[in-house]
């Protein structure tokens, strides 16, 4: 019952079927990771369609349909079909294509396929190698389990905003859904290990995935700091808790980012500026004195720095290997000539999008197909 398409067959993921009852982002941003790679994923949409295709200005007119950018930015390579749970023959031919699935990725409340016996346990009866992949808020157990997950509340409830922004100022969200698009990273990599695992014991298994868990387990520093004293890390802006000068600094003519993560490091960026002198003191001459005494170091830095035009103190840094780097709007960041060269920016049918960062010596991505329109690949 399997709608077969043809892909790329030197990708890495050639003949894997995924069904994708999924919405919004963590789940579709897992699904367009696997299409990427070349897998062919059908996108099972209700009547009223994702949330995202709504979830607009900017709009975007492809296909005879006018989207949301949102939409486009984590369906592409996908099939689209609509099914109305209600409607028993739509219940059966779902059904029929989980049952020759390899993944069936959803991220309904838990339980909530059940009801239509599209849940793991039922699925499983039929094929029972299906690596089926939940994303819920909170995880198939726990007091929390049946509260939703949405991705600004994850980061509040995972410690992401006690850790970003200044130290004085307000905690911050990312400017990115990072809890949801770190779940969709984490989901393809279990939904790939699950994958291997049937390689060897020819059973599928079902993954819970939980948005909270994903963000905790992205603390990873600042975990085992709060683990390792008892304390709670600061909220310390642009600046590093355990490296100094390590921050935003002044030009004339705009801001950049240095990096100097050791001492020898520090000492070129000090050749650079021409304060070779600042070592002589003992409080610089070490990276624990620079993070004792961060404010001063941050002053003389910046007041160097403030000397120079920005590109001009980048070029400096690039040929002195120092760590470096403008700060980028978006319009930046696709018309610099690493971005360009490394192929980010793609526009399979005209439709621009950004590639999965993968790149194999053996293989190729599947990036030919744009998000489907609405129910654009149905059949009788």
């Amino acid at each position: 019952m399997w709608l077969d398409k043809p892909r790329k067959e030197n990708a890495p993921l050639a003949g894997l079927k995924v069904l994708e009852l999924a919405r919004v982002l963590a789940g579709p941003w897992a699904g367009q990771i696997l299409a990427d790679l070349g897998a062919d994923v059908i996108k099972v949409e209700g009547p009223e369609g994702d949330n995202t295709r709504i979830w607009g200005p900017p709009w975007v007119e492809h296909g005879g349909e006018k989207t949301s950018a949102y939409y486009h930015a984590c369906n592409r390579g996908k099939r689209g079909i609509v099914a109305d749970f209600r409607d028993a023959a739509d219940l059966d031919r779902i059904a029929g294509l989980a049952g020759s699935a390899d993944v069936v990725l959803e991220n309904f409340k838990p339980g909530g396929l059940a009801k239509f016996a599209l849940d793991y346990r039922t699925l499983a009866k039929a094929n029972p190698a299906l690596v089926y992949c939940s994303i819920t808020g909170f995880g198939q157990d726990g007091p929390r389990r049946d509260e939703p997950g949405y991705d600004f509340v994850i980061q509040a409830m995972s410690g992401f905003m006690a850790l970003t922004g200044e130290p004085q100022g307000d905690p911050m969200k990312m400017g990115v859904s990072i809890s949801d698009l770190s779940c969709g990273l984490w989901a393809a990599n279990a939904v790939q290990a699950a994958l291997l695992m049937r390689h060897r014991t020819g059973k599928g298994q079902w993954i819970d995935m939980s948005l909270l868990d994903c963000s905790v387990g992205l603390l990873a520093n600042q975990a085992m700091s709060y683990l390792a004293t008892g304390q709670n890390p600061p909220r310390m802006g642009n600046a590093h808790a355990q490296v100094s000068a390590y921050g935003v600094f002044p030009t004339r003519d705009g801001q950049v980012v240095l990096a100097p993560a050791n001492d020898a490091l520090f000492r070129k960026l000090l050749s650079v500026l021409d304060r070779a002198d600042l070592l002589e003191d003992e409080r610089y001459a070490t990276n624990a004195g620079r993070v004792e005494h961060r404010a001063e170091v941050d002053a003389l830095i910046a007041e160097a720095t403030a000397r120079w035009s920005r590109d001009e103190l980048l070029e400096a840094c690039a040929k002195a290997a120092i760590p470096a780097g403008p700060i980028n709007a978006i319009d930046e960041v696709f018309a610099d000539p690493q971005t360009i060269a490394r192929g980010m920016k793609i526009t399979p049918e005209g439709m621009p999008g950004v590639r999965s960062p993968f790149t194999f010596s053996d293989a190729e991505l599947a990036l030919d197909d744009p998000s489907p329109a609405m129910g654009q690949h149905q059949t009788d």
